[in-house]
């Protein structure tokens, strides 16, 4: 818990001086301190600056970093990482030319994953998730936001959640729970779909709200999944037992989504493929961060989040993986970097910020992690590469050489 980190070549420091998050122009801020050090004491970092200007203490232990890279641990502040079973069939049903919808209708998408979901057992979904974290962990993501969404009954969200907070209590990652029970209608739902919502509001969110098990709660609101009225309910429920508004928004087709968590004041709205100039608007005059998920658009060839407009509107932004196994299967954030530097035209610099500082804002923790200051918690990766820009554009290939979690450097 007592470490100091010398001779880092390029320390990215993603400084936020107090800031949130950053938006506009400042996203390309890294503030870089070349030959850097970091001083970590109690899990905490007490000094970040030159090696020359830091003291080394006499009694702590030193990593020498050797002219290596150090960045924030990465934050992927949008993920549904507690599932069992996989769908490779749909890849190649995709790759055939059916669409993500077209397979949700005839049987698959997230109903046939709830059904694997709804079969396993705790112990069995907790071996499978414990394995994911340690893979991110590797591939330098330290802090990790789960949805529930693949019970879609009390009893299975329920089970799901219970995983979801044994990770958090053992997992060397940081752990945020997100409630996600209205993430599709099951099929005897399809001829009283309000049924399910009530639902949701009657019996699921007193159970979660009332024992904790999540911060915050996410509504799929999209053309054929949740509307708005219905998504507007949800979420004022939500808000009562203390859990904080997130939305999947404008993902399939533009219905309002993007508007309504504005106006609601969710910490974020997520994916953004047809967001519009009304949904630019309400964002700019809200606190809610902007994720984009690169990987989801990519896999599925769908379009892409208009990052470029989000940005230059001054809107702070941030970039998740997504993971789920129907429409991203993968969880390196470095991967999403390079889509979002070739697809949707982001810098490297925006890329980081996006990746790390807005990515704890999306979760509400910026003022503790997502940037390397004084203060905050000591979550570091050290990447073997000449210099930061390498990661995005050596793409496909892990990177890093050491992962600092709480000031403690990990072992796998």
């Amino acid at each position: 818990m007592n470490l100091f980190i010398k001779n880092i070549r390029q320390l990215v420091t993603v400084a936020a001086h107090g800031k949130p998050f950053k938006r506009g122009a400042e996203m390309r801020e890294l503030h870089i301190v070349e030959n850097g050090a970091v001083l970590i004491e109690d899990g905490i970092i007490r000094a970040a600056g030159s090696t020359n200007e830091i003291p080394q203490p006499n009694t702590i232990d030193v990593l020498d970093a050797d002219g290596r890279i150090a960045l924030p641990g990465f934050v992927d502040s949008h993920t549904h990482l507690v599932f069992a079973g996989s769908r490779e069939d749909e890849f190649a049903m995709r790759a055939e030319g059916k669409s993500y919808r077209e397979i949700a209708a005839s049987g698959g998408g997230i109903l046939s994953t709830m059904a694997a979901t709804r079969a396993a057992t705790k112990k069995e979904l907790l071996h499978v998730a414990e394995r994911r974290i340690t893979e991110m962990l590797k591939h330098g993501t330290t802090t990790i936001e789960i949805k529930s969404g693949y019970g879609l009954s009390l009893e299975s969200e329920a089970k799901i959640l219970d995983v979801i907070s044994i990770l958090r209590r053992d997992s060397l990652a940081t752990i945020i729970p997100t409630f996600l029970g209205a993430h599709a209608f099951q099929t005897e739902f399809n001829n009283d779909k309000q049924h399910y919502v009530d639902l949701i509001i009657a019996r699921m969110l007193p159970y979660i709200g009332e024992r904790t098990l999540a911060t915050f709660c996410d509504v799929f609101c999209d053309e054929g999944y949740f509307d708005l009225h219905q998504t507007e309910n949800i979420l004022l429920e939500a808000k009562r037992y203390g859990l904080i508004p997130k939305l999947h928004a404008d993902q399939l087709a533009s219905i309002g989504a993007t508007k309504l968590g504005a106006e609601l004041n969710a910490a974020s709205v997520d994916h953004l493929e047809h967001l519009t100039s009304d949904g630019i608007e309400a964002l700019k005059k809200s606190s809610s961060v902007a994720t984009v998920l690169p990987g989801a658009s990519f896999f599925l060839q769908e379009p892409y989040a208009p990052a470029r407009s989000i940005i230059e509107a001054g809107i702070p932004l941030a970039i998740a993986t997504d993971f789920n196994p129907g429409s991203t299967m993968c969880f390196s954030m470095p991967m999403m970097m390079t889509i979002a530097c070739t697809q949707m035209n982001m810098t490297p610099e925006e890329a980081i910020t996006a990746a790390t500082l807005n990515g704890a804002a999306a979760l509400g923790l910026s003022g503790e992690l997502g940037s390397i200051e004084a203060g905050k918690q000591a979550d570091i990766v050290l990447y073997d590469v000449p210099q930061y820009r390498f990661l995005p554009y050596h793409y496909a290939f892990n990177h890093v050489w050491r992962v600092v979690k709480n000031g403690t450097v990990l072992e796998f």
